[in-house]
């Protein structure tokens, strides 16, 4: 496949999930849409690898940069942006026990990062919820990681799907 193609099916991806992005506007999109957009990453993993879709992450992380709504652009760029990339080259180890180790860990780090960066660009803060501030940080990370193991399963399922589906079609396309 000639490196013309392969440069247009990024640009088309990250255009697409910049387009996703602009989504998180509309009330209660906000955390589901950065997610979505991350399967346009995912697509770039399965049919060219993780190089070419770090290069669809980094476009598609700049125009969400300029156009989309400031917490969900975080979002998008501190993790669901970058996680189909990890995940792959996580689950090439093919150590479950480790592999799950790795991406909590990776979670657990971005979602903290995340926190930070919200209370500090955002002034947003546990203290401002009242009587739930001291418990707050654990619970909501708890609640954070359960809902991360549900999003890797459907990844995974989403990826199969995707690979059973599609994947024959655009391989001849981009050919």
């Amino acid at each position: 496949m000639k490196n013309t193609k392969k440069i247009t099916f990024c640009a088309i991806m990250s255009a697409l999930a910049a387009v996703i992005m602009l989504v998180a506007y509309f009330p209660y999109f906000t955390y589901a849409v950065p997610a979505l957009a991350g399967l346009c990453v995912m697509v770039i993993v399965i049919e060219l690898g993780c190089k070419w879709a770090f290069l669809c992450y980094l476009s598609s992380a700049f125009l969400a940069f300029l156009f989309a709504e400031t917490e969900s652009k975080l979002i998008f760029i501190a993790f669901f942006g970058f996680y189909p990339i990890v995940k792959c080259l996580i689950e090439k180890l093919r150590k479950p026990v480790f592999e799950w180790v790795l991406k909590l860990l990776t979670f657990n780090a971005c979602v903290v990062s995340l926190y930070y960066i919200f209370s500090s660009v955002l002034m947003l803060s546990f203290e401002d919820m009242g009587s739930l501030a001291q418990y707050g940080a654990v619970i909501l990370l708890a609640l954070g990681n359960v809902v991360f193991v549900i999003y890797d399963f459907a990844i995974s399922r989403l990826a199969g799907t995707y690979i059973a589906r599609f994947h024959s079609k655009i391989e001849r396309l981009i050919k």
